[in-house]
C-alpha cells in the first residue's frame, strides 16, 4: 500500500492516548509531522470550536467527530491514499477496506522514531580502520 497523502485524526482518541497538556500541543505537533511527510491531515474533536487551518494541517471541530471522521475517509478514499488514527473499533471498521487505520498508541510509537537512519559524515574518517585514524589523530597532533 503506497504512504499515504490524507490522515485523519480522532483528535480527543489521540489526546488521551498521548501524554498532551492540550489540544494545541498535539494540533502542533501533528502540524509538523503531516507537513514533513509530505502530506496533509485533518484533526478532528468532539465539541464546539474554531475550525483552523494549520499549513497542511486542517482542525475541525463536530457534534459527532467519529461521524465526521467516518464521511472524510469515505469522501476521499477513491481518490487518495487515506490514513484513520484512533483506536475507536467503530470508526476503524466503518472506513471501509481501502483506509489504511492505525491505532493511537501504534501511530504515536511510530511518531516518537526517526523515518530515517542518522546522516553518515562521508569523510575520509567514516572510510578508516580504527588503528589508521589513531595513527593519523597522533602525526596531527605533532607526535610519533
Amino acid at each position: 500500500m503506497a504512504e499515504p497523502t490524507l490522515y485523519l485524526f480522532d483528535g480527543f482518541n489521540l489526546l488521551h492516548a498521548g501524554s498532551f497538556d492540550s489540544p494545541e500541543e498535539l494540533r502542533d505537533l501533528l502540524a509538523s509531522w503531516v507537513a514533513a511527510q509530505g502530506a496533509r491531515g485533518v484533526l478532528v474533536f468532539d465539541g464546539q470550536g474554531t475550525d483552523e487551518r494549520h499549513g497542511p494541517l486542517e482542525v475541525r471541530w463536530a457534534e459527532d467527530a467519529d461521524a465526521l471522521l467516518e464521511r472524510l475517509a469515505a469522501e476521499h478514499r477513491g481518490t487518495e491514499q487515506v490514513a484513520i488514527v484512533s483506536s475507536d473499533a467503530a470508526v476503524r471498521g466503518t472506513t471501509g477496506i481501502e483506509v489504511r487505520k492505525l491505532a493511537s498508541q501504534t501511530f504515536l510509537g511510530e511518531l516518537s522514531r526517526p523515518r530515517q537512519p542518522p546522516a553518515i559524515r562521508g569523510d575520509l574518517r567514516d572510510r578508516l580502520d580504527p588503528d589508521t585514524l589513531a595513527q593519523l589523530e597522533r602525526l596531527r597532533r605533532g607526535e610519533r
